[in-house]
């Protein structure tokens, strides 16, 4: 992978695309990378993942408007489609993944992150969807996932202006949950994403799954899928041992590789 690094720390991995001459703009191959690294996960051994940028000054820019400047519709749709595919992935991916954003999210950069379960941004943080200002719309999922979190007033403003956002407006409206120091950002996103690898696997990934499918659905049809995956819980190692140890008041003893019981 060219533009795609990775480090596993323990149960955590950092994907950092590193592409900072160009801002960690995204082109075909950079998804190409994103998306290999994300196959490449150990799900026996990692547990959560912090993705961010290289450099100081961007997480990831937007979309490669050189790539895009010359493309057909039917290319410019495809490109679409590539970018949506991967995105979707990272969103359904069983671990959780947090966005550490460290710097400029425009565009794509800002659809990436929030396709992330969690995004903590350093105090230099911009966002926004700037497409309309080149004459097209957001293309990775913006004009979808933006109004499901910030509201769909909100969004319409941000997506109609092409306007961006700093860090402090970007956690007043609920797209961020944390602003640091930008030397304090990985050090907080590291600390957070040790935090959920300590708890049972099985458990995070089966929380992560009913929240993410509960929210394209009905509140019955959402409990429905929460009453199936908190029974798939039951029975399984870390289930045992926690109930076990918490009424014995003795620390649990996690198991040392991930399985499905």
């Amino acid at each position: 992978m060219a533009f795609v690094k990775t480090e596993v720390q323990g149960a955590v991995e950092i994907i950092t695309i590193d592409r900072p001459q160009a801002l960690n703009a995204l082109n075909p191959e950079v998804l190409a990378d994103l998306k290999a690294a994300f196959e490449a996960v150990d799900q026996a051994v990692v547990r959560c993942i912090v993705l961010t940028g290289a450099g100081e000054k961007s997480f990831v820019a937007g979309a490669d408007i050189g790539s895009m400047s010359t493309m057909t519709k039917a290319e410019g749709e495809a490109f679409g489609k590539l970018g949506n595919d991967i995105f979707l992935m990272i969103e359904n991916f069983p671990i959780p993944v947090i966005a550490a954003v460290n710097g400029f999210a425009l565009g794509g950069g800002n659809e990436l992150a929030m396709r992330c379960d969690i995004r903590l941004c350093s105090d230099n943080a911009v966002f926004g969807q700037p497409e309309v200002g080149l004459g097209i719309t957001p293309g990775f999922g913006g004009t979808q996932r933006l109004a499901r979190l910030v509201g769909m007033g909100m969004a319409k403003q941000l997506v109609y202006s092409a306007l961006n956002i700093k860090a402090d407006e970007a956690l007043r409206i609920g797209l961020v949950n944390a602003v640091y120091p930008q030397a304090e950002l990985m050090e907080n996103a590291l600390k957070l994403a040790g935090k959920i690898a300590k708890n049972a696997p099985i458990a995070v990934r089966n929380c992560k799954k009913a929240i993410n499918e509960g929210m394209q659905v009905s509140i019955e049809q959402g409990v429905a899928i929460e009453e199936k995956l908190f029974g798939d819980c039951f029975e399984t190692h870390d289930q045992v041992e926690g109930m076990a140890c918490f009424l014995s008041r003795e620390k649990p003893k996690p198991k040392p590789v991930f399985t499905n019981n």
